[in-house]
Order: structure tokens, then sequence, then C-alpha cells
């Protein structure tokens, strides 16, 4: 790849960004490193300079400009209630008490941890804020599409762990964590169920996976005593979500790499299901965490949602078979003999070692996760033994669900409901989609009108010009000899009032 070198480049300002904003220590140093990291990735998501990574390209860096006004209005907006920068911690909790008392901008701090919410949300994928996700992973390479979804997109979540209040409650903006959270977690299965290519079924996975952590960061703002419970949840959930994502992207790799290895779709189902819930993974335990901070939440939104996480994770069952199915697709179209095992080169190893290695650790998540992370007072993690039959069911039956639609749509006669159903296709990019072919749809009775008024301008503009050129072309007329005296003696005069003031400042003359 002749650009190679560019790709590092871009791919260590956006790591260097990423890396940057978790050990910065104030409201300044994390934004800065943030939009490093932004603006760096757009290098990352135009890499392969065909058309549809320019469009992906344009629609990513158009959705985090739109993110960056909806944050530097919050960061505007608490650091003149602080009154300078604030440093994470006490100085950032006492700003979000003064307004909690009504002190600082008049639209409160509701309003401010919204617009957080939002211009993190951007990075985070959160609907309807996702667009630019499912363009920009297809065409991004393997290595870049891993850090976007494995760990870029994590920098919104810490973003709103940062900036939003550790011990003042906002039950309203926790309202809409949860409500956004639950409908993302859905929204990004039933989409992503219908598309072909696996790096986007694997960009809408990111999409619902986010709508579980959004839920604990809406556990974190709903009150002071739910934060050890929303702190565990988002940081297991950030941590399972990462390792399995990555493990996905480099199978994708593979695919293409060594195609008709006989190991790799094997390996792959086990961070897929993980992603589901599977018990004994990090799955079980991300999902079994968030459900017990649910349960101390309480309430209609507990018994709600405890009914709605099975649906969720039959849904994401269902998703990762697809995704699966896509990949078998790839690698089949990448040998499309059959049968060809390719030798593994050096650089292919280098890819295989890291995807085993995450593969293992997403496999014995439940043994080693609760060892290496510290749970706060009154929060226990899960052991390997909760709720199995919870976890297990949902697996299962998408499973089958998910064995059924394969069967169906392979058969291509088939008029059944249900086959069509299997065949049917959404495009990546869903809801922007839908807004571009309205704005091409949308009736402009004045668009002649307004051609014609700019053409009459235009019109005015060259006649003005071609004016102001016949004065010059008069003006260079004049006789070049009469110009040249007259500067000279202009120059002559000055030079003689400058000799003259010179001579009167030295001391004694």
């Amino acid at each position: 790849d002749g650009r190679r070198g560019r790709f590092f480049l871009f791919f260590s300002l956006t790591l260097a960004g990423n890396v940057g904003l978790i050990v910065a220590g104030d409201m300044l140093g994390f934004y800065l490193f943030f939009a490093l990291m932004t603006f760096a990735a757009y290098g990352l998501v135009v890499h392969a300079a065909s058309d549809e990574a320019l469009r992906a390209g344009r629609i990513y860096i158009v959705m985090a400009i739109l993110g960056e006004v909806a944050l530097l209005a919050g960061l505007f907006s608490l650091g003149g209630a602080f009154g300078g920068v604030p440093t994470f911690g006490g100085e950032m909790e006492a700003t979000w008490v003064k307004l909690a008392a009504g002190e600082g901008p008049t639209f409160g701090g509701s309003t401010i941890a919204l617009l957080l919410a939002a211009g993190f949300g951007v990075k985070a994928g959160l609907i309807p804020l996702h667009l630019w996700l499912p363009l920009a992973h297809p065409v991004a390479p393997t290595a870049a599409s891993a850090l976007l979804s494995g760990a870029m997109i994590k920098a919104g979540l810490l973003g709103w762990v940062r900036m939003l209040p550790a011990e003042t409650a906002l039950p309203e903006v926790s309202g809409v964590f949860l409500a956004v959270g639950a409908a993302a977690a859905l929204y990004g299965v039933v989409v992503g169920i219908f598309q072909d290519d696996p790096k986007t079924v694997l960009a809408y996975s990111s999409v619902s996976q986010m709508g579980y952590m959004a839920m604990g960061t809406g556990l974190l703002v709903a009150r002071p005593e739910l934060i050890p419970w929303g702190g565990v949840a988002v940081a297991v959930y950030a941590m399972h979500h990462g390792i399995a994502k990555g493990a996905l992207f480099l199978s994708v790799g593979l695919a293409d790499r060594v195609p008709g290895q006989w190991w790799i779709l094997p390996g792959t189902a086990i961070p897929a299901l993980a992603l589901a819930g599977l018990p004994l993974t990090t799955g079980a335990l991300a999902k079994n965490t968030l459900k017990g901070g649910l349960e101390a939440l309480g309430g209609p939104a507990y018994t709600l949602l405890d009914l709605y996480l099975p649906v969720a994770a039959l849904g994401t069952t269902l998703l990762l078979a697809r995704f699966l199915v896509t990949l078998r697709e790839r690698s089949e179209a990448a040998d499309p003999e059959g049968g060809r095992e390719l030798p593994l080169s050096y650089g292919t190893w280098t890819m295989v070692v890291p995807w085993a290695f995450l593969v293992l650790l997403v496999a014995g998540g439940t043994a080693w996760l609760p060892q290496v992370m510290a749970s706060p007072d009154g929060v226990t993690l899960p052991g390997p033994d909760t709720e199995v039959m919870v976890g297990l069911v949902p697996v299962l039956l998408g499973a089958v669900l998910a064995g059924l639609a394969v069967k169906a749509s392979g058969k291509a006669a088939s008029a059944s409901i249900a086959a069509r159903i299997a065949r049917l296709r959404i495009p990546a990019g869903d809801i922007l989609v839908l807004l571009e072919a309205l704005l091409r749809r949308l009736p402009l009775p004045d668009q002649e009108a307004g051609i014609g008024r700019l053409e009459r301008k235009r019109r005015r503009a060259m006649a003005w010009a071609r004016l102001q050129a016949r004065r010059l072309d008069r003006l260079a007329a004049y006789d070049v000899e009469v110009v040249n005296t007259s500067l000279l003696g202009v120059i002559l005069v000055l030079l003689a009032a400058g000799l003259i003031l010179l001579v009167g400042g030295i001391p004694g003359v």
C-alpha cells in the first residue's frame, strides 16, 4: 500500500489522542486530546480514497463538527460556572453543585449535561447521532476499524463519565440515557441484521452495545448511591466490548488474508456469542453487572428493562449470527476455488496471535475479570454461575432462529414471508439515506428564479470589473516619463526631510 506512511501517521495521532484523553487531568486537556483524536481519525476513514470512503469521510467530519459545537457549548458553560478550567474530581463536582444551586448559566445543569451527552454521543455512536459509524467501518482498514470501534467510541463514554456529575443527581438526564440506551440496544440489532458487509454488521453491533453503556451512564447520574453500580457496569462493559469487538474485527482481516482456514469461524463465534451474553464469557459478566445496577435503581424502569434485556440479548444473537454468515461469504469470495488453505506468513501471524489472545480473554472472562477489576463497597461482581439459564436461553433461541433464517434465505425461489424478510436489505446509514432521498425529492419552486437572480448579479459584477479594467488602462496610458519624474521628486523631498531631521537630532550640531 503506497499510502502506508500516511495511514500510520493518522493511526498514531488518533491513538495518541485516545491515550492522552485517558490520562488528562482537567477539562481543557481532555478536550484538546479529544479533538486531536477526532480530526486525526478522518484520515483513517478516507484512507482508501474511494468514492465510498470519501462520502463516509464527509459524513464523519460533518457529524464530528456538530458534536464539537455541542461539546464546546457544554464545556464553556462548565468553565463559566466554575470561573476557569476545573480539574476532574473535586473542582468538577463543585461546579455541578453550583449549577444545582442555580448559580451559573440560566439554562441550568440539565441542559449542560444534555449538551455534553450529545457532544460525546456523536463519538459514542448513540442514536440518532450514529450516522457516521456504519459508513466509516466498512471503508477503513481493519486495524483502523478495530481502533474506531474497540477504543475510539469509548472516548465518548469516558467523556460522559469524566464530565457528568458524580454526586449530583440529574434524574431527567438519567431518564434520557436509559431510554435512548434501551432504544439503541434494539435499533442497532434491527438495522444490522439486514446488512451484507461484515464490518457494517459490526458497526451496528457497536451502536447496540453502546446503548447498554448509555444505560450504565444513566445509573451514574440517577442517584448518588447508584454511582458505584453505574461505574462498575460502565467499566466492565467497556472492557468487554473493546476486547470482543477487537477480536471480531481482526477475524475480518483474517478472512481476507487467509481464506479457507477452518478455525476462523469457530474461533470468531466465541466473541460473537459473548456480545449476546453467553455464560462464562465477559459478556455474561457485563450484562449481569448492568442488571445488578438496574435492580438497585428499582422502580418502573427496572421492571421494564428486566423484561427488555433478554429480548435484546436474543436480537444480539441474531445480529452476530448474521455477522458470521457475512464473514463466511467474504471468506468464500476470497477463496473461490474452495478448500484452499494459504500458508500463514509472518505478517499474518502478527494478526493471528493477538486475535487468539483476545478470544481466550473473552472466553474466560468470568475467571479473570473480577480479579483485575476492583469493586467499590456495596458492589459485588457476578460469579460464573449467576443466572446461567437466563443468559443461555436467548443465545440458544437466537441460534435456532438464525439457522431457520439462513435456511429460508437459501431458497431463492421461495415466496414465503420468512424468505422475503431474510433477503431484505437496509442501506448502511439508514436514517441518513432516508434524509438524502427526501432532500432530493424536496420541491424547490423558486429554484429557477434563484438561479436567475444569481446570473444577473454575476453579469453586473462582470460589467463593473470590465469598467475598472478600462479605467486602469487609461491610467497606464499616461506619459511614463512624467510619472517617473513626479515619483523621483517626491522621493527626493522625503530624503531631504529625513536628512534634516537626522542632522538636527545629532548633539552638538
